[in-house]
């Protein structure tokens, strides 16, 4: 029988592959904490686990507990959620049965504490009584939904307006119930409209750069390179940017360049994007090849929240890397130092050519850039 304390880890995917930020982060968090303590699994999946996603995180668990929801489930609980005025971010991940479920889960394992990845699994662990809890709200969901709100028109912005009223609201009440809580930024701390959010800790992300390193012999077949989950907003929002305001500058000035989207899951706006010059792969095995095959990393970000993945791994991978402000604020890198920065379509433009044609200005910012987020 084990000595170790035991954590009951609650997320909303399964997390495994790794082809969405909040899995990636659930994962190495589970594999670091699994090196002092037993970790018990708690998901709430639409589909079974897979072989491949069990045998893997099965080296870092020593239970896995998922409730199979259905897409009517979930229909349902994303209406009752507007009746009792929950966040649809919550409403859409919580329903009676795998509350039910994981009391079920919470009595039998008896563990030591709880930890609770995302506000929207919040709701399955504030109830419970004498277990310490923590929550890792990753992200200021409601600055996100503001920044969606403030670019859409209609009936979308009227939903975006309720949704994050309601999810500011609900950051703040969630709060109280956990012992510690934790955020991914400091911009994303400084986020939050509530007094008591000074006490949450910054918890960010970092990559591995003994996996993410360069291969100095790959062929670059492409100019630029954008990754990520390709049916993400603020992702598709970035690569739609790309290629209706960027790029026909560059073609401008180099008629054949070839910009990469990769990513898993492309929406059908992505798919449309394809072209002489962009090309979409949808997932890849592994993502090392397209940031291998690619002389710069263009990542624009307009909304959103949180800390870029894809930046530091561009990064470690030492290439030079074109962001926005919003997207660098969370890493703290320094323009024209380890990273550069863009405000427009034309100072977008005028980097990635300075990039593309100065090769020795390129391999400073990318070697600098390699060493900030090793750092």
């Amino acid at each position: 029988m084990s000595s170790k304390k035991k954590i009951l880890f609650f997320t909303s995917r399964i997390p495994f592959p790794l082809e969405k930020g909040d899995k990636l982060r659930a994962y190495h968090q589970i594999k670091h904490l699994s090196k002092k303590y037993d970790i018990v699994l708690c998901s709430i999946s639409n589909s079974p686990i897979s072989n491949v996603a069990k045998t893997e995180l099965s080296k870092y668990t020593t239970n896995i507990h998922i409730y199979q929801t259905t897409k009517l489930t979930t229909l349902i609980n994303m209406v009752v959620a507007g009746f009792y005025s929950f966040p649809f971010q919550v409403g859409y991940f919580f329903n009676t049965g795998a509350d039910y479920f994981f009391k079920k889960v919470i009595e039998k394992e008896k563990p030591d504490h709880l930890f609770v990845q995302l506000l929207r699994m919040a709701e399955y662990a504030m109830s419970v009584p004498n277990i310490p809890k923590s929550l890792d709200y990753m992200d200021t969901f409601s600055k996100g939904i503001e920044r969606r709100m403030l670019k859409a028109k209609g009936i979308k912005k009227l939903i975006f307006k309720i949704e994050y009223n309601r999810l500011k609201k609900y950051e703040e009440k969630i709060f109280n119930y956990f012992n510690n809580c934790f955020i991914i930024s400091q911009q994303d701390k400084d986020s939050f409209s509530f007094s008591k959010a000074k006490n949450i800790n910054i918890l960010p992300n970092g990559v591995d750069d003994e996996y993410f390193k360069p291969n100095e012999n790959e062929i670059k077949n492409y100019d630029l390179l954008f990754t990520g989950n390709m049916s993400y907003p603020p992702n598709v929002n970035a690569v739609v940017y790309i290629a209706e305001q960027i790029i026909p500058l560059l073609i401008e000035q180099k008629a054949n360049i070839k910009f990469l989207i990769a990513g898993a899951s492309p929406s059908n706006i992505v798919k449309a994007l394809k072209s002489d010059n962009i090309f979409v792969t949808g997932w890849l095995d592994d993502i090392r090849d397209a940031y291998n095959e690619s002389k710069v990393f263009l990542a624009p970000l307009q909304i959103g929240t949180g800390l870029q993945n894809k930046l530091l791994e561009a990064m470690a991978m030492q290439m030079p890397c074109i962001t926005s402000p919003l997207a660098n604020n969370a890493i703290g890198a320094t323009h024209q130092k380890n990273i550069l920065i863009g405000n427009t379509p034309l100072e977008y433009a005028k980097l990635v050519m300075e990039c593309l044609e100065n090769k020795e200005k390129s391999s400073i910012i990318a070697k600098a850039g390699k060493q900030h987020v090793t750092q």
